[in-house]
């Protein structure tokens, strides 16, 4: 059964249809949030930037939430195809057993051991990040506003639950509660370039540097209530930083990437770009918009996934299915991860011979 789908909008599906698809078209790619469903993207990741991006020396910019986020910064890093391997395993081999008297982990706990993770993953090596030839990092974090600037027992949820109102009403209402903050690689001459608009959301960018990587890559993975706040990130405004998945759920960007390539190319777990993690329920908030013009979609056929492992995608559900079964989710997740290899050698046989009819409409 084929595993690749493709969408795109309607310039990137002109321009398919006129020229194909080539590294150089490309100038963005986003990375959503969502957990462990971006496991599946792995053989995707290796192929995009181990051997078909390299072919080209152009900058590109590489915009990530969550764990779309630890993506991203690890294509930033020498040998991207083994650190991707390295961040796949690690991903699926993490467990945060409950101490002794607890059903489950604290909040604190999970904090506190994904923090050595990152160490782990990235020590020393953050400079290598910050000073790629080619790629510009973008971090996108969500910062508390008013009640929600401190995490507090109290507090917190009841400005989780003025957030979900406010987006429920309007979108943009939610950055009473919320704002949009993307740490950036600095480029030459010290500027940070977003290759989205801002105008759709309250947005600040901070530059990227060696003292707040690893906190602003923990804020960005730092799910509310699952994982504390990160605060006080070094060089950003003052305030309580939780995921970009939040306000950023899957990054539906009015991206602009200036006179560079225009294509934003999505490895991407589903067609739909949902905008931020509230609007999942909001199902006329998962329909394309203009902002998606110049977007090529990456995804799993849908038909396919209910091959895999439980008939679905690896998510966190799977942490409460196998509970302290920790080999028999390894298992699971490591099969699906095998399965999506499938993903990269379908897209690898599709660029050496672009077919535009199997392009569908985002």
């Amino acid at each position: 059964m084929p595993a690749l789908r493709i969408y795109a909008g309607p310039a990137a599906r002109r321009h398919i249809e006129q020229q194909g698809l080539e590294p150089a078209d490309v100038g963005v790619v986003p990375a959503a949030a969502g957990g462990p469903k971006g496991l599946v993207l792995g053989p995707l990741d290796r192929f995009l930037f181990g051997e078909w991006l390299p072919r080209t020396s152009h900058p590109v910019h590489l915009v990530g939430a969550s764990i779309g986020a630890w993506r991203m910064a690890t294509a930033c890093l020498r040998d991207p195809v083994a650190a991707f391997h390295r961040l796949e395993r690690d991903y699926i081999a993490q467990d945060y057993a409950p101490p002794p008297g607890r059903r489950t982990p604290s909040a604190a706990q999970i904090s506190e051991e994904f923090a050595r993770n990152l160490e782990s993953f990235y020590g020393g090596r953050i400079h290598e990040v910050l000073t790629h030839e080619r790629f510009r990092l973008h971090i996108v974090t969500s910062r508390g506003r008013h009640v929600l600037r401190r995490q507090h027992r109290i507090a917190t949820p009841l400005g989780y639950l003025g957030a979900f109102v406010s987006n429920s009403l309007h979108r943009k209402a939610m950055g009473a509660w919320l704002e949009r903050v993307v740490f950036s690689t600095p480029e030459e001459g010290g500027a940070c370039t977003l290759p989205f608009g801002t105008g759709d959301y309250p947005t600040r960018q901070v530059p990227l540097t060696e003292a707040n990587f690893q906190p602003a890559l923990q804020a960005s993975c730092s799910i509310p209530f699952l994982l504390n706040a990160v605060h006080d990130i070094p060089g950003a405004p003052p305030g309580a930083y939780w995921d970009g998945g939040i306000t950023d759920y899957h990054l539906h960007l009015k991206y602009d990437c200036g006179a560079g390539p225009n294509l934003v190319l999505y490895p991407h777990f589903q067609k739909s770009v949902v905008p931020g993690w509230l609007d999942k329920a909001l199902k006329w908030r998962h329909r394309a918009t203009a902002f998606l013009d110049t977007m090529v979609v990456l995804a799993p056929d849908p038909q396919w996934v209910q091959g895999l492992p439980n008939g679905k995608l690896p998510d966190r559900t799977d942490f409460t299915r196998y509970g302290g079964d920790l080999q028999a989710r390894v298992r699971a997740w490591t099969g699906a991860v095998q399965a999506s290899a499938q993903l990269a050698d379908e897209f690898a046989a599709w660029l050496a011979r672009p077919d535009p009819a199997r392009v569908e409409a985002l």
